[in-house]
């Protein structure tokens, strides 16, 4: 889930910085600080977008910085338990296939990607339903719910998450039309 916080911290400008505006300058530092990281309160930190005030700074004895309250907007992305999410198939290997969602890119178990006995076609790089035919190969469009968040780090890929497509309603776009169609005929 998306989300524009607004966010309070003290940010250190260095002397290079001086000449200029002081909400531009710390604009930059908190890029530089903040952008890519992983939170485990807030999630990804996709972007500082505004620093709406800055205090007078403050120097420390032996630093030439100056250090300065802050209060600034940031747009952070958070994955959330049952979520329902989009994504593209980036990468399809023996045991599942990855989705990007937004940032990050979580994992749909073989076990998870359809209600059908599910075989990987290792030569074209796909997964194949053996009784309903349907594939599901790189670049294709899905729907699936969040059913696991493992957050260990900072780093954004050190981080997982777990995904099904096995419910109504999820799965590649072309399977969910299908199974409309057929429920609209009364099949």
């Amino acid at each position: 889930m998306y989300k524009l916080i607004q966010v309070k911290d003290v940010v250190r400008i260095p002397p290079k910085m001086f000449t200029m505006d002081p909400k531009e300058a710390a604009k930059i530092v908190l890029r530089e600080a903040y952008e890519g990281i992983y939170d485990k309160d807030e999630g990804v930190i996709l972007a500082i977008l505004d620093v709406h005030e800055i205090s007078e700074g403050v120097i420390i004895h032996g630093d030439g910085a100056t250090y300065h309250e802050a209060v600034f907007d940031v747009l952070v992305w958070k994955p959330e338990m049952h979520e329902v999410v989009e994504g593209e198939v980036i990468d399809v290997v023996p045991y599942g296939a990855f989705i990007r969602i937004g940032p990050m890119d979580g994992l749909v178990h073989i076990s998870q990607l359809m209600d059908d006995y599910v075989v990987f076609d290792e030569k074209n790089a796909q997964f194949v339903g053996k009784e309903k035919g349907y594939i599901l190969k790189l670049g294709d469009a899905v729907r699936a719910r969040i059913i696991a968040v493992s957050e260990k780090s900072k780093i954004i890929r050190e981080n997982k998450i777990g995904l099904t497509m096995r419910q109504p309603g999820l799965g590649k776009f072309d399977w969910i039309q299908k199974e409309k169609r057929k429920a609209q005929s009364g099949e």
